[in-house]
């Protein structure tokens, strides 16, 4: 009689455990410490915990198109072997997806390997370090980086995407026998509704450039070392609209520029709705605020072109020092291009006051 209660016992534990789908707990959430397996087993798990990877060389930690609602965990420090390919070392895409740093993680990108003061320009071919294309409704934060080989986050075809408390520490780059170079932090093109908050940036490179794209802000921003927050190269690529950014509340510092705006010779599109406010800037080499209609990669021609007119610019409380070798303002606009503009409240100081500045539009802006 015992022996068949205990049987029954059994067979009813051995019921519920049937009734449990195996494999779920797996399923919902997975640790990887490898990049082949992440990849492998991306698709079938809603919680990627990345613990300690090392990427082997030439290959992309490839997390696209994962399934809505995902999250995706850095822990540890993710490195990546030395190859010369194009990148880039990390990509991911999907809907609803959460990219988190956890408590002391770093993304090595190992730039050193790779910097020899040439950037994208020639000399060794570099890997561009994350793609965030094609994401949705989507956050990265918290992610700790250091060293990227060339461009760091490129966001692209994005729509509701949030990047929160980012860190980009590239001043291992700032040494003449290992340059960094073309370090562009963010760079943003046919995307809308970015919000870039909290970064702290040190590179050798624009802190922001958004090339083309509509409601996007960069809030409480930390700028050093590099080519200040930027508008452009606005021109010569299948998307040249610019509209709606505002960037408030940032500190510029030890960079070549603060403000700028750059839209390139010759070329088509439009920038409106653009907004700089509570901009603090300190000890920037070459211009404080600058706006050119000229631009072109190393050679401006200093002769302004009309095909990208930028209007409904506010340029509002930017306040600060340029070394005694700089130019505290630099506006080189087109004949009627510029327009709409309200400039109030700025103080730019310590630089050199330019004389080639050309059709400033009225609403308050001078050199």
């Amino acid at each position: 009689m015992v022996a068949m209660y205990l049987s029954s016992l059994l067979i009813g534990a051995g019921a519920l455990v049937s009734a449990a789908p195996a494999g779920l707990d797996a399923r919902a959430g997975c640790t990887f410490t490898d990049a082949a397996s992440a990849i492998k087993g991306k698709a079938a798990c809603s919680a990627i915990i990345l613990k300690g990877i090392v990427v082997p060389a030439g290959t992309t930690l490839d997390l696209t198109g994962l399934k809505a609602g995902t999250s995706v965990t850095f822990e540890g420090t993710t490195s990546f072997g030395y190859k010369e390919w194009e990148g880039p070392l990390i990509s991911v895409s999907g809907t609803n997806v959460k990219v988190i740093g956890a408590p002391g993680n770093v993304i090595d990108g190992n730039g050193p390997k790779w910097w020899d003061g040439k950037g994208g320009n020639g000399g060794k071919k570099k890997p561009k370090f994350f793609f965030a294309h094609s994401m949705k409704q989507s956050s990265i934060t918290g992610l700790n980086v250091k060293n990227t080989p060339v461009q760091g986050f490129s966001i692209n075809t994005c729509t509701g995407l949030t990047l929160d408390h980012i860190t980009i520490d590239n001043t291992a780059g700032d040494t003449a026998t290992n340059a960094g170079h073309n370090t562009d932090a963010f760079d943003v093109g046919s995307s809308s509704g970015i919000t870039i908050s909290n970064a702290v940036v040190r590179n050798q490179d624009d802190c922001l450039a958004v090339n083309s794209g509509t409601d996007i802000h960069f809030i409480n921003g930390f700028c050093s070392g590099g080519h200040g927050i930027s508008i452009g190269s606005v021109g010569g690529r299948s998307d040249n609209v610019v509209k709606g950014v505002t960037i408030t509340g940032s500190t510029i510092e030890n960079s070549d520029n603060g403000v700028r705006i750059k839209t390139i010779s010759g070329a088509t599109g439009s920038v409106s709705g653009v907004t700089y406010k509570d901009i603090t800037l300190k000890n920037i080499q070459k211009y404080g605020i600058v706006i050119q209609q000229d631009y072109l990669n190393g050679s401006p021609t200093g002769k302004p072109t009309t095909g990208v007119p930028i209007t409904g610019l506010t340029i509002q409380n930017v306040k600060g020092t340029v070394a005694a070798k700089g130019t505290n303002v630099y506006i080189l606009c087109g004949k009627g291009s510029c327009s709409g503009w309200t400039w109030a409240g700025n103080s730019v100081t310590g630089g050199k006051k330019s004389t080639a500045c050309q059709n400033i539009p009225s609403g308050g802006a001078s050199c």
